[in-house]
């Protein structure tokens, strides 16, 4: 009867377990050498894992990449790996106090990414409030 019940739970639990899908911020706050690496490591990530659910937050010089033009070091433009991740469901969250600092406009961001108030804040909250893990590339 234990055993029976044993086996039980411990299928039971190993069922859910598999069932929850992990759940990554990416935190970019260097320039654009470090944004290429992390958007070959977050493919990477999905190609491991493609029930990952994986939010990008930049602030200060990780934003570089996320505006519209910007290229990496062999001059290609990151619009199409960024389109390519949001395809996957990679959100991209960009600071507001960044942007404000700057001096930059929010039509000068790619189409697929979403202002927050804060880049810190945001990367705090997803990791205390939602359960996500840290990464910083």
């Amino acid at each position: 009867m234990y055993k029976l019940l044993f086996t039980f739970v411990l299928a039971a639990w190993v069922s859910f377990a598999s069932a929850q899908d992990v759940k990554a911020v990416y935190h970019i706050t260097t320039g654009i050498d470090t944004a290429a690496a992390a958007l070959n490591n977050i493919q990477n990530h999905l190609d491991a894992d493609p029930k990952a659910r994986i939010v990008v937050v930049t602030n200060g010089p990780g934003i570089d990449f996320l505006l519209q033009d910007a290229k990496d070091s062999r001059g290609r433009e990151f619009s199409s790996s960024v389109s390519t991740l949001a395809g996957r469901g990679v959100e991209f969250r960009v600071c507001n106090n960044t942007l404000t600092v700057r001096n930059i406009a929010p039509d000068k961001l790619l189409m697929e990414t979403k202002i927050v108030p804060s880049g810190v804040s945001e990367a705090a909250k997803l990791q205390a409030k939602e359960g996500f893990v840290y990464i910083k590339p």
